[in-house]
């Protein structure tokens, strides 16, 4: 049977277990020969798909504020271009073009989160001086601080937790680069999936034949629920989440889910019962109506989130705790590098990191860039402003680094946005605290917080790329030194792209939708104006992370399922629970891992899939092609239709997973 997995999905039987005592992960390109890695083909395409994606995600981003990953099509394009071009042997190019072109979604990510805030405050404050330079360094710098300050955690994280974290979004791509290389039978599965699933979700998001999410309220009595008793329930019935919740497993999607189901049966409609009949607008004095008067989607976003976010920060800290040994040998290792003392080094190609000198100068000098960029720029001149916040950046991109990783490595998705709110409102009461307040306060709080978001949003995003060379043998030392020009060339991209959006259409036109750049504007005004912020709601998050890891459960994942909406958790049980179904029904375990790694390829298919068409429907969206029905939408029909095509979904990939019987 191992012959047969390894024929279906061509990496080694042991790329998504834990290792037995003594057993060794071997990758695809032997770590004792050279490959073609780096070299005019991989680095040009790379430059170009970190162009085209930068550009693209930050303009749909802010568009139409669909925020979409670019990993998983940069790998297909990489994929398609070199068997059209009769490539061979070009796995390890292939795994540079991705490393270099996903720099595109990670810059966005950091960039449109916060910086275009700085334009909408604008509006609001004419005399704050906004400039391409503030864009374009802020991002730049925080996306080589990102890498910089992950480098010394590869090996913890891809190697010596190898089989314990699902990185789904690292397994898809993965998936991708092997069926490509690999051709002939071996990509049909996954090409069968990434059709299904890319077919479906385009004919959600572009045609709208069915509604994309299935609620309580498809029934009268559903609707009762949420506007008396604040309870809802919703599920996104959408194919890339579905795969994304077979690569994560049963295990941590319960554990998520719990953390989701929490807020919504118990949070929201609790917080309903004691804050009933009061305003909480403390913190947001744009909150005008009572909490028993909002929907639950209202609570959720103004409230419980908030714990959500608590909870999630909470959870950084006792990693950091918990992973102290290992950032104590990082800086150690770094230490003797720099008093000039032999550090023995592995010889092995696959494990050769850029050295522990380099990061260290390399951090030193980049973090002094910061601190002349905010002297010069930000702080006016300011020598105890600059300080201070050039120790925020410093302190919570290399503590919250390992967050974020962690985060990427269990559900594929980084709370960045999370981490980054609790970086804004620390960086504003501290700096508040110091003397720095109104406008000039606003503008150096929004950039601190663009580097620091910038810098996580880099780290969970690398931590993909270097654990897809490890599954395929790369060269660590190579994706680390080029991921460098990918974040130069997404950076000066995505700084164009907010200006050029910002001069054609104006972030407080209604034209934008900037979601996330929106909310964080919202929340630095008042705190640089005396408003507080809500310490509770970030208490009782913490309180729970604490108590939570008391009982040994994983604080984050729970946190995560607290801080991103129900609709895009519950998939994550239901993928779970059909990986638990199809890996556990024969009496043959060799059956069932073979069953469960095609699920996994089949999984990789919906998430691929997915991904491509969701990009497609984004960019009809933006140039205004627009063919679906809004009335149909709200009719509760088109929700029991979504019910149905999800079974038929749920149903294809069971049945294609457990086409594997013993003998065959």
């Amino acid at each position: 049977m191992k012959e047969e997995l390894e024929k279906q999905v061509g990496l080694p039987e042991n790329a998504f277990r834990p290792l037995k005592p003594g057993e060794k992960y071997e990758p695809l390109m032997s770590p004792d020969k050279e490959y073609p890695e780096v070299n005019f083909r991989s680095v040009s395409w790379g430059i170009i798909m970190a162009i085209i994606f930068s550009a693209a995600a930050a303009f749909l981003g802010l568009k139409v504020g669909q925020v979409f990953e670019a990993a998983i099509p940069i790998a297909i394009i990489a994929v398609g271009v070199s068997s059209a071009t009769k490539r061979k042997g070009a796995l390890g190019e292939n795994v540079i073009i991705q490393s270099i072109g996903a720099c595109s979604g990670v810059i966005v990510a950091g960039a449109i989160f916060t910086l275009p805030a700085l334009y909408i405050l604008q509006e609001k404050y004419p005399e704050m001086t906004v400039n391409f330079m503030q864009m374009f360094i802020s991002s730049l710098l925080g996306g080589v601080l990102g890498i910089l300050f992950l480098i010394p955690f590869r090996k913890y994280f891809v190697k010596e937790k190898h089989g314990e974290y699902p990185f789904p979004e690292a397994t898809a791509s993965t998936q991708v680069l092997v069926s490509g290389e690999k051709g002939g039978d071996q990509a049909k599965p996954l090409l069968l999936a990434g059709l299904v699933g890319g077919l479906y979700d385009f004919i959600v998001g572009t045609l709208g034949w069915w509604n994309e999410n299935f609620t309580s309220r498809v029934c009268g009595w559903g609707e009762a629920l949420a506007d008396k008793f604040k309870l809802v329930f919703k599920i996104n019935t959408g194919a890339a989440v579905l795969g994304l919740g077979y690569i994560v497993g049963l295990k941590y999607a319960a554990i998520i889910c719990a953390g989701s189901i929490a807020v919504w049966l118990i949070i929201v409609p609790g917080l309903s019962l004691i804050w009933g009949d009061q305003v909480l607008n403390a913190w947001n004095p744009d909150i005008t109506l009572a909490v028993k008067d909002m929907t639950p989607e209202q609570i959720f976003s103004e409230y419980a989130k908030s714990i959500g976010i608590g909870g999630i920060a909470m959870a950084g800290i006792i990693g950091i705790v918990r992973s102290w040994d290992i950032i104590k040998s990082a800086v150690s290792l770094a230490g003797k590098e720099m008093g000039g003392k032999k550090v023995t080094e592995t010889t092995e190609r696959t494990q050769k990191d850029l050295s522990m000198k380099f990061i260290a100068f390399g951090s030193i000098f980049t973090l002094l860039l910061i601190l002349a960029f905010f002297y010069f720029d930000v702080m006016q001149g300011d020598v105890m402003h600059t300080v201070v916040a050039i120790l925020l950046v410093a302190v919570i991109s290399f503590l919250f680094t390992t967050v974020a990783a962690n985060a990427i490595a269990i559900v594929g998705t980084n709370p960045v946005s999370g981490m980054t709110l609790m970086t804004l409102i620390l960086a504003s009461v501290i700096m508040v605290a110091v003397g720095l307040k109104g406008t000039t306060g606003m503008v150096a709080a929004l950039v601190m917080g663009g580097v620091v978001c910038t810098a996580l949003s880099m780290a969970g995003g690398f931590i993909t790329d270097l654990k897809i060379g490890y599954w395929l043998g790369s060269t660590p030392k190579k994706q680390e030194s080029w991921k460098f020009l990918g974040t130069l060339v997404s950076a000066a991209t995505v700084g164009g792209v907010i200006m050029i959006l910002n001069d054609s259409y104006g972030f407080t036109s209604g034209q934008l939708a900037a979601p996330q750049a929106n909310a964080m504007a919202a929340v630095i005004d008042p705190l640089m104006n005396g408003v507080g912020a809500p310490w509770l709601l970030y208490g009782i998050g913490a309180m729970l992370a604490l108590v939570l890891t008391f009982c040994k459960v994983p604080a984050l994942a729970f946190a995560l399922g607290m801080f991103i909406p129900l609709e895009l958790n519950l998939p994550l049980l239901v993928g779970g629970a059909i990986n638990w179904y199809v890996t556990t029904r024969s009496k043959d375990e060799a059956v069932n891992s073979a069953r469960g790694e095609k699920g996994t390829l089949l999984a990789s298919g919906f998430i691929a899939g997915g991904a491509l068409m969701g990009v497609v429907s984004a960019i009809l969206r933006y140039c205004n092609v627009n063919v679906i029905n809004d009335s149909w939408l709200n009719d509760p029909m088109s929700q029991v239709v979504s019910l149905v095509a999800y079974i038929c979904l749920i149903v294809f990939l069971v049945k294609a997973s457990m086409k594997i019987k013993k003998g065959v």
